[in-house]
């Protein structure tokens, strides 16, 4: 079974019937440095860390699948997932608007939902 890393209570309750959720306790930074972790360990980026057009710091959700464990670590996708830390930590951390929370998880839910 494909992994769901997650920091979004929506996508760990929406999607757990498709997808083995990892629910960590962190921001976006934290996310992407398990799912390196991961990497590393031999699973490879089934969807891109920083997708949609939402900046790094406009939202405190984020969800990356990965694939199941292979034999050998993925260079691409440890490529992409340390270009994408580095680019996460460029951005400052704003004040995200708690009134829109619900709003928040939706649209990490709508980036990682594959048919």
């Amino acid at each position: 079974m494909e992994l769901l890393i997650t920091n979004n209570p929506l996508a760990k309750s929406m999607l757990n019937e498709k997808y083995e959720v990892i629910h960590i306790n962190s921001d976006l930074v934290g996310v992407l440095i398990y799912c390196r972790n991961k990497i590393h360990e031999g699973h490879k980026l089934l969807t891109h860390p920083l997708s949609g057009s939402i900046k790094p710091n406009e939202n405190p959700y984020k969800s990356v699948i990965l694939s199941k464990k292979t034999k050998e670590t993925d260079t691409q996708s440890v490529k992409i997932i340390e270009e994408a830390i580095i680019t996460a930590k460029k951005f400052p951390k704003i004040h995200i608007n708690p009134q829109y929370d619900e709003d928040y998880r939706m649209i990490d839910v709508s980036l990682v939902v594959r048919e």
